[in-house]
């Protein structure tokens, strides 16, 4: 089964030719340069594949992306705020090895308990939060400097130490 990571979402049409604004959480300037496909979800829980025809860097955060088959703003303005996705082998080499979302795939510990696998990384101002399926229910963990205690990239872990009674809010 194939696994796909959320790069972010479309933001605004640009340009009268079906050009796409593409703000991103990939944690590094990049024109998604020699991306083919992108897969982006129409309605919940849908992923459909798209096209690269171009893309150029906006800033820091934000790509122009031209699709093939979209060619006027009418036809771009139907993919405006919906997510974005690639596959996550595709994701890997795109993503910053910085970059909060780069934890995605992961396994939150807290006291030599593995609590899930992130399964989204919502970045705050002054925190991560990431998305785990605890016990089978969502549970957002907080990531901040009071909490994190490290983070293992070879064993893909990300040890944490959370306030007492906070994972009871989930159960």
């Amino acid at each position: 089964m194939v696994n796909y990571c959320s790069i972010g979402k479309f933001v605004a049409t640009f340009g009268l030719n079906g050009e796409i604004v593409l703000k991103h959480h990939l944690g590094k300037k990049t024109s998604l340069k020699d991306l083919e496909t992108l897969y982006i979800e129409k309605n919940k829980d849908e992923l459909l594949p798209y096209f690269i025809q171009s893309a150029k860097i906006k800033n820091e955060d934000e790509v122009f992306v031209k699709i093939e088959g979209i060619n006027t703003k009418e036809a771009a303005r139907t993919l405006v705020q919906k997510q974005v996705w690639l596959t996550e082998d595709v994701f890997q080499k795109y993503a910053g090895k910085s970059a909060p979302i780069s934890l995605l795939g992961y396994h939150i510990i807290h006291e030599n308990n593995d609590l899930g696998e992130i399964l989204e990384v919502i970045e705050q101002p002054h925190q991560v939060l990431c998305r785990i399926n605890l016990e089978g229910k969502d549970a957002l963990i907080p990531v901040h400097k009071e909490t994190l205690q490290k983070i293992d990239k070879k064993a893909k872990r990300v040890l944490v130490d959370l306030p007492d009674g906070l994972l009871d809010i989930f159960r």
